[in-house]
């Protein structure tokens, strides 16, 4: 990896994006190999602000995926439809296709996608799901496109004891079928059910490296709250999302090209804000496997 010079503190540079969560890391290039003191400085600053911005990195998705296992180990998406087919790790969260084409908002990919406008957190729907992700704004947005991200630690903390009482000590049901409830989207083939069958994840969760607890929700696959009706559950998991929102706990990242965008599933949401589907928005996204199932809190 080339730095910048110095060492120590002088090495990288962090600025705080937002009281909540988010901060800029500078420093680094991305295009070569990190080094022990780089990635220990990233993962150090990743833990404390959650979710962290590299400006001006051109990495190409071989790159890209190198840097994700600094990390951990890069997952592959369990359908063909949004994976990448040069590099089997990139996830292509983009409205053109691979020969660049725009898509309409009629195709399976689009519809899909559409369920990136509702908070979530990426493969909550495995039985380890992810630990974090990296997203490379490869052509950005200027009518909207923003990724909104909010920090469940200070959610739950902020939650009302009446609504902490209903959640303790239960699990949530996170489908990957529920997309196309939601969206209207194609409906998982035999196979892919038979891939990624339903979960049971606890609600609220402890962080197994900063060991704080936070609210563990992923509305786009929650259907189902052990111990109440259907139609509550999902009413409930609304209200928790809507008050996940609240600007107090948001920070929304305008992107510039070659931004990547780090962030740590295990106790963040997010979502993205809507654009002109005319305007080409090509992003591509790596996910880190999760390093154990979830822990209770």
């Amino acid at each position: 990896m080339n730095i910048t010079p110095g060492t120590g503190a002088t090495r990288f540079q962090v600025r705080s994006l937002h009281p909540a969560l988010g901060a800029e890391f500078r420093g680094v290039d991305f295009n070569g190999p990190v080094d022990e003191e780089a990635a220990a400085a990233i993962h150090a600053a990743w833990m404390e602000h959650l979710v962290l911005v590299f400006p001006d990195q051109p990495v190409t998705d071989d790159w890209h995926v190198e840097v994700t296992r600094c990390f951990g180990e890069a997952e592959v998406f369990h359908q063909d439809i949004l994976k990448s087919t040069t590099v089997r790790e990139i996830f292509r969260v983009s409205n053109t296709d691979e020969t660049g084409t725009i898509m309409p908002r009629e195709h399976p990919t689009m519809q899909q996608l559409s369920s990136a406008r509702t908070w979530h957190t990426d493969s909550s729907y495995r039985p380890v799901p992810a630990m974090g992700s990296l997203l490379h704004g490869i052509e950005v947005s200027r009518t909207g496109g923003q990724t909104c991200f909010s920090n469940m630690y200070a959610v739950w903390e902020a939650l009302p004891e009446a609504w902490k009482d209903r959640i303790r000590g239960r699990r949530a049901r996170h489908d990957f079928e529920m997309l196309s409830r939601i969206t209207g989207a194609r409906k998982p083939t035999e196979a892919e059910r038979a891939a990624m069958p339903p979960v049971w994840q606890p609600m609220v969760r402890r962080h197994p490296v900063t060991g704080r607890t936070s609210l563990y929700i992923s509305p786009i696959y929650n259907d189902r709250i052990e111990g109440m009706e259907d139609e509550d559950a999902v009413e409930f998991i609304g209200e928790l999302a809507e008050f996940a929102s609240q600007e107090r706990f948001v920070y929304c990242h305008r992107w510039e090209t070659d931004d990547i965008v780090m962030w740590d599933n295990r106790c963040t949401m997010h979502r993205v804000t809507p654009h002109d589907p005319g305007e080409r928005r090509v992003m591509h996204r790596t996910t880190i496997v999760g390093d154990g199932p979830v822990l209770a809190a």
